[in-house]
């Protein structure tokens, strides 16, 4: 008998993904190990680095009694909270398992074979990925000085078009767009392509030309809005995403969501940390603070640095034998130090670092000088 099944099951189809599937690339997050260092200073994956609010972590905690329970199926205490903070209607909000399963739901909601969905050349990787696990094609606009050019945009935009992601501020590079530029940009998109803009790293904005695209995603019927527990309220652990757009495309990704995909502890915890208003003040403090000084430093080792207004600086380092950006990388990791490489984003020249504390960040720098003087050679 188990011949038999051996042979017959030698004989038969196996199964086989859909088309395209296995040319996509796996996401690869910042790194978290260094060989020789048992706890190593992670500034990889723009955590934030002062840990997250007390107040989340007792929510998360007493949560522990109710692991037995489902979570609210539509985090209705999280979602009042949200509106009322941000002076939303709360039946335009909806919410995912981070902003990433938001972006897949929209893909899975909108797009299907023949379509496509444009973003920048350095677009954040989650886009693509969702785009091609629902088969439509991914169209890549360039990013003159890595920041996202409307005229790019547009011109890769068609008929075919469903959905621009637009990350504002941009991941890996920081740089971002105009409350006006945004603006342009979607009075210039067809009414059937949606214009998602990816607030993950929003609260840390200081340019007064910025705005978050929550007053424009009010009247217009193709703006989506994310945001993210992870960054500023240093929830990543917990996966807390959430959405605001047009009544019509919250239904539809309403009705294909995962009906628990927010579990309870999570819901508590991001409760908790949105009221925690001196937590998130002392976040983005820290990052006003020590990103123009990183950026200072770094430009004063004759290294270039991406204007930034998120929690990292993106640096450039020549092509020159010794002195590039993946050598910098295994230097820093050789000391202890722990860096985002981007060469899979495009950006082989380029290391994203994440604003730490004060010593963090003085490490970076020392770190880095050593580096390019050993790379010099003798005088």
């Amino acid at each position: 008998m188990s011949d038999y099944i051996t042979t017959a099951s030698l004989a038969r189809p196996k199964p086989k993904p859909k088309a395209g599937i296995l040319d996509i690339a796996p996401y690869v997050g910042g790194k978290a190990k260094a060989a020789g260092f048992a706890d190593p200073l992670k500034l990889s994956s723009n955590e934030n680095v002062l840990g997250c609010s007390p107040k989340a972590r007792e929510a998360y905690a007493a949560a522990a009694a109710r692991l037995n329970l489902y979570p609210e199926g539509h985090a209705n205490a999280l979602r009042s909270a949200i509106a009322a903070q941000f002076g939303l209607e709360p039946e335009r909000l909806t919410f995912g398992c981070g902003s990433d399963e938001i972006f897949s739901l929209l893909a899975q909601a909108y797009c299907e074979p023949g379509d496509n969905v444009v973003q920048g050349e350095y677009g954040f990787l989650a886009y693509r990925i969702a785009a091609r696990a629902a088969q439509a094609e991914v169209r890549f606009a360039t990013e003159p000085n890595f920041r996202v050019d409307i005229s790019e945009i547009l011109e890769n935009v068609d008929a075919r078009t469903r959905i621009v992601f637009l990350a504002n501020p941009a991941n890996p590079t920081g740089t971002w767009l105009t409350g006006d530029e945004v603006r342009r940009l979607h009075a210039a998109l067809p009414g059937d392509a949606i214009l998602v803009l990816d607030g993950a790293y929003a609260e840390f904005v200081d340019d007064p030309g910025y705005e978050d695209g929550l007053e424009l995603a009010r009247s217009a019927d193709n703006v989506v809005v994310t945001r993210t527990f992870s960054k500023i309220h240093g929830l990543a652990a917990l996966r807390v995403g959430w959405a605001y757009a047009a009544e019509a495309i919250i239904d539809a990704l309403e009705r294909i969501r995962p009906p628990f995909n927010v579990n309870l502890p999570a819901q508590e915890a991001a409760l908790a940390a949105l009221s925690d208003e001196d937590f998130v003040r002392r976040s983005r403090e820290l990052v006003e603070t020590w990103r123009p000084w990183m950026a200072q430093q770094l430009g004063g080792l004759g290294l270039e640095v991406i204007p930034s207004q998120a929690n990292f600086v993106l640096v450039r380092f020549p092509q020159e034998p010794g002195r590039t950006a993946h050598e910098a990388e295994a230097f820093l990791a050789g000391r202890g130090i722990l860096v985002r490489g981007l060469a899979g984003y495009g950006i082989g020249s380029g290391l994203r670092i994440t604003i730490g504390l004060e010593d963090h960040n003085r490490a970076v720098v020392e770190g880095l000088s050593a580096f390019l003087d050993a790379s010099s050679g003798p005088a």
